[in-house]
């Protein structure tokens, strides 16, 4: 995620690091060579008797804009939603681990309980972005736990049967009373949901065919627009072209990445950084000795 500073407007325009250019710049370098080659070829064009104008082009570019429109605005809005869900994540952790500890004796172990609730935010981002999780659940698991998760069809969801059973035996215990349980039960049920709603947005991609119609209909416009624009422009056609084509084609990649919350791109969402934030208050709530170091962005302010 990139998280840049109030900059001048000049600095901005020419940002490289961050915008969807470096994907698209060879895409944008073929239509310039395309329009260089419909200049060079104009005379045995217009021998054709063949003659295209920008009226229809200007039709049909309304109609894409809109329709890219619409999809960048459903891939932003899943875009919000997973960030709101991991801020919902960062709450019921905090909770969680505040009643845990104003309510248990002190004979109780909780900083094993808090190293479940850490396993299970960096379960659920590597789970998230299909990253292997053996090396790092094991900093935080015993060996046997660690084995039952890794086990488990979704580890995450594990994790948190395991913190039911480490309330659950407090309980039998008589460290806590019934309803003390259900309080902390419910903390449980809203990272479920948490979980269940990041699994919904991994797992349930925009259709297909709507994005796959978008995406032919962008090229081919962007492909024919150099011929509807010679006999005006000449020369300045490849500018124009390119100039047009960078509007369309950055918007279809822009909505690419935002599909996609979770992922490694410039523009998804800080996974690592949201779940480091959340060990790092989790540790000091027990005023653990060892801290991981906070997340900082790199020289191109991203975060990851």
């Amino acid at each position: 995620m990139i998280v840049r500073p109030s900059e001048h407007w000049l600095t901005r325009t020419l940002v490289w690091h961050g915008s969807v250019l470096s994907k698209i710049f060879t895409r944008l370098l073929l239509n310039f060579l395309l329009s260089v080659a419909v200049i060079i070829l104009l005379p045995w064009y217009t021998s054709l008797g063949i003659k295209l104008t920008v009226a229809p082009f200007s039709i049909l570019g309304v109609a894409i804009a809109i329709f890219l429109g619409f999809r960048n605005n459903a891939c932003f809005a899943r875009y919000v939603d997973a960030r709101h869900l991991w801020g919902e994540l960062v709450i019921a952790s905090r909770t969680l681990l505040r009643e845990v500890k104003t309510t248990l004796p002190a004979q109780c172990d909780v900083p094993s309980f808090t190293r479940l609730q850490i396993a299970f935010v960096h379960s659920l981002r590597m789970q998230l972005r299909r990253l292997p999780q053996e090396e790092t659940l094991a900093k935080y698991l015993t060996p046997s736990q660690l084995r039952e998760v890794l086990a488990a069809q979704a580890p995450a969801n594990r994790i948190l049967l395991l913190m039911g059973n480490w309330l659950a035996a407090r309980r039998e215990e008589g460290a806590l009373s019934d309803i003390l349980f259900q309080s902390l039960n419910q903390r449980l049920n809203a990272m479920s949901a948490v979980q269940a709603g990041c699994e919904r947005i991994a797992n349930t991609p925009l259709p297909f065919a709507y994005s796959l119609i978008l995406h032919r209909t962008v090229y081919l416009f962007c492909i024919m627009l150099p011929f509807a624009l010679v006999t005006d422009l000449h020369y300045m056609t490849p500018f124009v072209s390119v100039l047009i084509s960078y509007t369309f084609l950055s918007l279809d990649a822009l909505a690419e990445e935002l599909e996609e919350p979770f992922g490694l791109e410039n523009n998804d969402l800080p996974l690592d950084a949201i779940a480091n934030s959340i060990e790092i208050d989790l540790l000091q709530m027990n005023d653990e000795p060892q801290i991981p170091a906070k997340r900082v962005h790199d020289r191109h302010y991203q975060l990851t």
